[in-house]
C-alpha cells in the first residue's frame, strides 16, 4: 500500500481541454498529468483515495513537448504523463468543490 505523500505526488493536477471536457460528460473520463515515474496502480488508488469515487480502468500515455522557437533560439516544451481514468457507472469528480 502507498503512504498519503505519494499519493499526492501521483497526480499533478486535472488536465482540462475542450476534449476532456467532452470526455468526462459523455463517458466518465477525467484526464490527469501525473508524474512522470506513475503507474495506473498508483494512479487507480490515488483517485479513488483522494475523490472517494471507484475507477473502472486507467489508461497512461507520454506526451512529447513541441519544438517551439523563441525569435532565433530553438527550444522544446516538457515532456509529461496523462492519464485517462475512467470511472465507474453513475460517479463524478466535481472539481469545483475540493477542498484541500
Amino acid at each position: 500500500m502507498m503512504n498519503d505523500k505519494r499519493l499526492y505526488e501521483v497526480l499533478v493536477r486535472p488536465h482540462v481541454s475542450e476534449k476532456t471536457a467532452i470526455g468526462a460528460e459523455m463517458e466518465g473520463r477525467h484526464a490527469f498529468r501525473v508524474a512522470s515515474d506513475a503507474t495506473k496502480i498508483e494512479v487507480r488508488l490515488a483517485v479513488e483515495k483522494i475523490f472517494d469515487v471507484s475507477v473502472r480502468s486507467v489508461q497512461i500515455l507520454n506526451v512529447r513537448g513541441k519544438n517551439k522557437r523563441f525569435g532565433q533560439i530553438n527550444g522544446k516544451r516538457s515532456d509529461w504523463r496523462k492519464a485517462i481514468v475512467r470511472l465507474a457507472e453513475g460517479q463524478d469528480i466535481d472539481f469545483m468543490n475540493i477542498e484541500g
